[in-house]
């Protein structure tokens, strides 16, 4: 029996840094190991282009101990949602209340049963209001565009807001928004909405790309910034 062979590592496995939270992963798309923030999930995730590599990404972890305790105090605390609080939607506050029959939308409420499926009810009318209003703004751009609707989705990507895929011979185009979208203000959300119809004609970001977003959605720079000064808040609710 060898008593010193090393411990081995799966894409996954978690650590504990000082009390702190890293996860293990490989992506091949990666080129060296690295350390990146995961703020939907409060954690560090440890990169590794291989899982040959991932002991030199626990070492590099360990190595980087007061840089990811920095990293994970700066993140604003979790904001679960809970009867009697207040979510903000496109700039317009909803009470989040506790009713009977099916979950329901109304002027200035969201209002789901008591049960232990309330907050992910909850969850699913804002989604589903994220879609409704995302899908408005984009008919709008795409029409400013004169480009014919493209497909809308919404996901819960953990590092963009927004990606289009444009059109191309048998495939229509399609844009796809985190649906946290819904939570930032109506001017910030439609530029996003702007900038991935801007990608219907432009599938690049050249000058031609941002007079388009300029054209639709005006100076694209207070917007970009507010993006990067709240993402952390926006990816913190959660039910």
């Amino acid at each position: 029996m060898n008593l010193f062979r090393p411990q081995r590592y799966a894409d996954g496995d978690r650590l504990d840094v000082r009390g702190c939270a890293v996860r293990l992963k490989v992506d091949g798309r990666a080129r060296r190991v690295s350390l990146r923030v995961d703020r939907a999930k409060s954690e560090v995730v440890a990169l590794a282009p291989t899982p040959r590599r991932l002991t030199e990404a626990v070492a590099f972890a360990h190595e980087k101990a007061e840089w990811i305790a920095g990293q994970l105090a700066a993140l604003p605390t979790r904001q679960v949602i809970a009867p009697g609080g207040v979510l903000r939607l496109l700039d317009r506050p909803y009470r989040l209340e506790v009713g009977s029959g099916r979950p329901k939308m109304t002027d200035d409420a969201l209002i789901a049963p008591d049960d232990s499926t309330w907050s992910l009810r909850i969850l699913r009318l804002a989604k589903r209001e994220a879609l409704t209003r995302l899908t408005e703004r984009t008919a709008h751009h795409a029409a400013a565009l004169n480009r014919p609707m493209p497909s809308v989705v919404i996901a819960d990507p953990k590092a963009r807001w927004g990606s289009c895929r444009p059109a191309r011979p048998g495939h229509p185009a399609a844009i796809r928004y985190s649906w946290r979208l819904v939570l930032a203000p109506f001017d910030v959300a439609d530029y996003v909405v702007a900038h991935e119809c801007a990608h219907l004609i432009e599938a690049n970001h050249g000058p031609r790309f941002w007079a388009l977003c300029g054209q639709l959605a005006g100076d694209p720079a207070p917007h970009r910034a507010w993006l990067r000064a709240h993402a952390a808040e926006l990816h913190a609710i959660s039910a």
